[in-house]
């Protein structure tokens, strides 16, 4: 089974393109090594996605036939990413959360520099 076709039918990705984008943008890699979309994945092989700041790992215990509810996904993947990179993931992804709460959305315009100069400098 082609990576792209694999990694959509164990939900890692949303829809089948993404899954392509990611290999072609080298977000996805299968033994160590950088693939295309169109590389065959077999059983007992080491899928790794960047999902920023990390490498998430899995290991492929079977291959589906088709697209899998998210309930059976544990019988075809095994994760095996190290606990202390999912805890830093979790972290980020709570700071960016509260981030978007607070309406924090990156870096400040112009306009919200100079303002903030104008509150630091008086």
């Amino acid at each position: 089974m082609r990576i792209d076709k694999f990694s959509w039918a164990v939900r890692l990705f949303k829809t089948r393109t993404l899954a392509t984008k990611a290999c072609d943008a080298e977000k996805v890699k299968l033994n160590g090594v950088f693939v295309k979309p169109s590389k065959a994945v077999a059983v007992g092989d080491e899928i790794a996605i960047k999902v920023i700041p990390i490498w998430r790992t899995f290991k492929v215990l079977e291959l589906p036939k088709s697209r899998v509810g998210a309930k059976l996904v544990s019988q075809y993947l095994l994760e095996t990413t190290a606990e202390a990179d999912l805890q830093l993931l979790e972290e980020i992804q709570q700071q960016q959360h509260q981030n978007k709460i607070l309406g924090i959305k990156g870096r400040p315009t112009k306009k919200i520099r100079r303002d903030l100069n104008n509150l630091t400098s008086s």
